[in-house]
């Protein structure tokens, strides 16, 4: 007989919402109606600029802040802005995931805060 474990890649939550809030200006994930992981943004003619990333204490290391970032960088593409990263996470996650390279105006430096999202 074969057992089935499920590991943390394995579960699915149904409850997880991403959104761009345009009035605190950052994306947002929530898990059950609660705010798990925060990208904050300035919206500049022609460009997005990201500057801080957050994951909340109780969701750290699940992975969320990822589909956030790939949210919100989906959504400046699409929007036909570009995305200036000077939030270290998206600075990150940008460097690993060539596809936006097209659409990113890199900053002088590179961001020198501590990655906080997980």
């Amino acid at each position: 007989m074969t057992e089935n474990t499920v590991s943390t890649e394995d579960t699915f939550s149904p409850d997880v919402t991403t959104i761009r809030n345009d009035d605190l200006h950052r994306y947002e994930l929530r898990v059950g109606g609660k705010l798990a992981v925060q990208s904050r943004f300035m919206d500049k003619p022609g460009h997005v600029d990201f500057i801080h990333t957050d994951t909340a204490e109780e969701f750290k290391g699940q992975g969320l802040a990822k589909v956030l970032a790939h949210f919100a960088l989906d959504d400046v593409v699409s929007s036909g802005k570009r995305i200036i990263p000077h939030c270290p996470f998206i600075y990150a996650y940008l460097k690993k995931h060539d596809a936006y390279e097209q659409f990113i105006d890199w900053p002088e430096q590179p961001p020198t805060d501590e990655v906080t999202a997980s």
